[in-house]
């Protein structure tokens, strides 16, 4: 199943930025935490993946306890 999603502009005097949001249901589903780190590669000018990078022990660690909070 797909998720539509517009992209976003913004554009100020000095520079721009691009946004894409997701639903949170895909979040849900992925379980994102806030202020993860995600990387974007470009497979091909159709297709976007978005990889997380492999987690140390202790980044892992400080995830579970700051879900506990």
């Amino acid at each position: 199943m797909g998720y539509p999603t517009k992209v976003q502009r913004i554009k100020r005097e000095a520079s721009e930025q691009w946004y894409i949001n997701f639903p949170a249901a895909l979040a849900h589903a992925m379980e994102f935490n806030k202020g993860e780190r995600v990387e974007w590669i470009i497979q091909d000018r159709h297709t976007l993946l978005l990889k997380r990078p492999k987690v140390t022990r202790a980044e892992s660690a400080d995830r579970r306890t700051k879900k506990k909070r």
